[in-house]
């Protein structure tokens, strides 16, 4: 077996073009999975009795099946489904094919990142001592108050390393996005490869550029839990939130 290094020099300036569109995928995916998730997991701390069953059965439910099926359902399934009920009940002429493909990736990742990351706050927030809530309120703290400056800073500071893990998982999950169509890293370099049937350079160039992009990801979280280190320190020494 020979590895055409030029084939590679090539491959992978034409799938640095895709860095884009791989970036947007996972920003966007967590601008939209970050509050979702936020919110069911205090809906689940909550205990209400019908919301965190619901809650604790999509979590289980998401995070108990594979990505791809996920991603076959969202982009196959459903809107042959769909197709078929604005054709055949609706009556209608509305192409459901037509629509942009990453709209199936925002949904799929977004769906999948929002189940991962309700658990990651849920227990952030279990690791904040529960009588800080009573000590902020007994100095005059609304409930709000206490919860937006002291409760969720900590249980962010101590999310944020499970978050950067997330966070990269997202990354390298969004190279499933070729399976919807969608012309990110992956699908650039393998379409690169169909041409002379190069598929392990192309494979070789993927992993290098996923491991670039997830090296930086982790470097960024980490200088972000330096930074936030330094709260950390000074809440601890605050008497009456201990």
């Amino acid at each position: 077996m020979e590895i055409e290094l030029g084939f590679m020099w090539e491959t992978f300036l034409v799938a640095l073009s895709g860095i884009p569109v791989t970036l947007k995928l996972t920003f966007v995916t967590l601008l939209i999975s970050t509050p979702l998730a936020f919110f069911m997991a205090l809906g689940k701390l909550m205990d209400h009795k019908i919301s965190s069953k619901v809650i604790g059965f999509y979590v289980s439910f998401v995070r108990g099946t594979p990505i791809v099926l996920q991603i076959l359902f969202f982009y196959s399934l459903l809107p042959t489904a769909l197709n078929y009920f604005f054709k055949n009940v609706l009556h209608s002429g509305y192409n459901v094919f037509a629509w942009n493909p990453i709209i199936y990736a925002y949904t799929v990742f977004s769906l999948n990142t929002i189940a991962v990351l309700s658990e990651v706050f849920r227990s952030a927030l279990l690791t904040v001592n529960a009588g800080q809530l009573e000590a902020a309120m007994s100095i005059g703290e609304t409930k709000f108050q206490a919860y937006t400056r002291i409760i969720i800073p900590q249980a962010l500071v101590a999310a944020l390393p499970n978050i950067g893990n997330t966070t990269v998982s997202l990354l390298k999950n969004t190279s499933l996005a070729y399976m919807m169509t969608v012309k990110d890293i992956t699908a650039l370099a393998k379409i690169e490869a169909a041409i002379g049937y190069n598929y392990i350079e192309a494979y070789l160039v993927i992993l290098m550029i996923y491991v670039l992009l997830c090296t930086v990801v982790q470097l960024i979280f980490r200088f972000a839990e330096n930074v936030l280190s330094v709260y950390k320190k000074r809440i601890e020494v605050i008497p009456c939130l201990k």
